[in-house]
């Protein structure tokens, strides 16, 4: 981690990832980037629909292969880069019949290094196999949950799941959020783990830095009037004086299951995730 000398208050506990050493190339590959006009929480309509988002530094999108269907095809790693949509940093590869495409960068992986997206690759960082044909106890990320349906699970910074068990057509996965569910044997997985693991050290240390990631104030409901919020209103501090904690709209969080009893793919859950402090 990158730290800072205390030249003001905001600085003495502001942190960073390094990126010395990391980052090989600052500019993007331009053919796999877009531009376009950021929603910064509007709707068409120009309405609010997601609070506290707005303003921040202009972005430009690196288009990511998620799909990997190009198979039995050598690639090598020609740079690892920054993209500012994502945690985790991406890195540029070229496929021997000369297709570049940006991909997540599995940890400790540098450019030069070499992989193929096959059934039949060798279990190194970062091949690219079916789950039937990955052993019980590998580290994988990019997981699909349709086969060819595209790497969907496991795509932050530092994550990773684990191939705990497979039976009867299905690969049982412990995600990184604890909880265990079933995939079918015939999706695939990248092996290793997502680059960046410091990102969840970072200290902001400031708030203007946060208006630079385009994240507004967010206010307490506490603080606010009664007509504003179910936790507004009183003389001087209040509780929060009702029964179970509630968001702005009134509806129940902080313990309450959000799953839907009747959720299509609740038969593929073997354990739901451990919260708190129990969660390991």
């Amino acid at each position: 981690m990158k730290k800072y000398s205390p030249t003001t208050p905001s600085r003495r506990h502001m942190t960073n990832v390094t990126y010395r050493g990391v980052i090989t190339h600052t500019e993007p590959h331009k053919p796999l980037t877009t531009g376009g006009k950021r929603d910064m929480g509007r709707n068409n309509l120009g309405r609010i629909t997601v609070r506290h988002k707005g303003g921040g530094n202009k972005k430009l999108y690196r288009d990511i292969d998620f799909a990997f269907e190009k198979k039995n095809i050598p690639a090598k790693v020609v740079s690892v880069e920054y993209d500012p949509f994502r945690t985790s940093f991406i890195s540029l590869v070229v496929y021997k019949d000369g297709e570049k495409r940006y991909m997540l960068t599995p940890k400790s992986v540098r450019p030069g290094a070499e992989f193929i997206i096959s059934a039949e690759a060798t279990l190194s960082t970062p091949n690219r196999l079916p789950l039937s044909k990955i052993p019980v106890g590998t580290f994988v990320y990019n997981v699909e949950l349709k086969p060819e349906g595209g790497a969907k699970l496991v795509r932050s910074a530092g994550n990773f799941a684990q191939v705990v068990a497979n039976d009867n057509g299905y690969t049982l996965v412990k995600l990184p959020s604890s909880e265990v569910r079933k995939v079918s044997e015939k999706c695939w997985a990248t092996i290793g783990e997502v680059s960046n693991d410091e990102h969840h050290l970072v200290n902001v240390g400031k708030a203007g830095r946060s208006r630079h990631k385009g994240i507004r104030p967010t206010v307490r409901g506490t603080a606010m009037n009664a007509v504003d919020h179910p936790y507004g209103g009183g003389e001087g501090r209040q509780g929060r004086g009702t029964k179970r904690p509630k968001t702005l709209w009134g509806k129940v969080t902080g313990g309450r299951k959000t799953r839907g009893p009747k959720k299509y793919s609740n038969h593929l859950i073997i354990s739901r995730r451990v919260v708190g402090k129990k969660k390991k």
